[in-house]
């Protein structure tokens, strides 16, 4: 069973609670509470945050089944969705939520939906890379001149979306390939702030993470990023995926109106208003939102198209594992 940390946001005092609802929560905490807070202002609707990790609530929910205490799924990334939408344990999201969400950024099932996106990055030591010498593709990291240089967290969901993302474009044989060279060239470690921190330390020439690490760091005292740049690969590489954070509500729910409405408000524009404007560095996703200033629009990323619903977690890790890297 699972290890719940639980946060208790009851409505403010001037607000009548009309009912309230459980998130289970892999998005990040702070994140996921700015969200919370503010649609509990507006709706008076009360909300329990339980925290975990994406692939970690996901199989807590597939294993509690029908009988789950929770209303609201959120992710980082989207393989832990496919997870429980496998089992058949969402309820179908109201088509006016869909609606504010453009397609590529929900699956085609309309059975969960995405409520913020984060594109893959190569973090490179400025002092020792630059345009001309940084890799052109993702694929390069697995040649032998990259040996030793790099290093990621292949342990997170994080890592193994972006390699599910990989299998989905490129197919199995060549996502073998690619890890087996990763499993030569790249030094695993343990978190993508860490991977990052490494970097600008200059223990290691770069690290495949994602972006928003970067510029949530240099917002603060840019510490663990001064030396740092982002490099996109752009061109629908595999390393220009961008990973959605999704949304789904339980079929077992007791408050579906409820949860519903939470969808609806966070995919709307006071949910990504909290994205523009907070400090989660994340992408805004909904129809004609706009993204923090500071980040490079979605538009220019050029993301290669990646069906969400079908990211394969098990797969990768099964890859991941033959390979020595889990």
């Amino acid at each position: 069973m699972l290890a719940f940390s639980v946060i208790a946001l009851s409505s403010p005092a001037s607000a009548q609670v009309t009912d309230s609802i459980t998130i289970y929560n892999a998005q990040h905490e702070g994140l996921t509470k700015e969200w919370a807070q503010a649609f509990t202002e507006e709706t008076g609707i009360a909300v329990t945050i339980r925290q975990g990790s994406d692939l970690e609530i996901g199989n807590q929910i597939v294993q509690e089944g029908a009988n789950s205490p929770a209303d609201v799924f959120l992710t980082e990334n989207s393989p832990a969705m496919a997870l429980v939408d496998g089992k058949g344990l969402f309820e179908p999201v109201d088509k006016a939520t869909l609606d504010q969400v453009p397609d590529g950024f929900k699956p085609g099932n309309g059975h969960w939906v995405g409520v913020a996106a984060r594109s893959t990055v190569f973090a490179y030591d400025k002092r020792k890379l630059n345009e001309s010498t940084l890799p052109k593709s993702m694929l390069d990291l697995a040649r032998p001149e990259w040996k030793g240089r790099w290093t990621a967290s292949p342990s997170g969901a994080d890592f193994q979306a972006i390699v599910g993302a990989l299998l989905q474009l490129k197919g199995e044989e060549a996502t073998a390939a690619w890890l087996r060279g990763m499993k030569e060239n790249a030094t695993p470690i343990r978190g993508n702030s860490t991977a990052m921190k490494a970097v600008n330390a200059g223990q290691f020439e770069g690290a495949l993470i994602y972006h928003y690490y970067y510029f949530g760091d240099q917002a603060k005292t840019g510490e663990n990023s001064n030396n740092v740049l982002l490099h996109y690969f752009k061109n629908q590489d595999p390393g220009a995926f961008v990973s959605i954070s999704g949304g789904g509500v339980l079929a077992s729910s007791k408050h579906k109106e409820q949860a519903q409405a939470f969808l609806k408000w966070v995919t709307g524009k006071g949910g990504q208003k909290v994205l523009r404007d907070g400090t989660s560095y994340e992408y805004a996703i909904g129809k004609g939102e706009a993204s923090n200033k500071a980040l490079v629009p979605l538009a220019e990323l050029q993301a290669p198209k990646v069906e969400p619903a079908t990211l394969n977690n098990a797969k990768v890790t099964d890859m991941m594992t033959a390979a020595g890297l889990l």
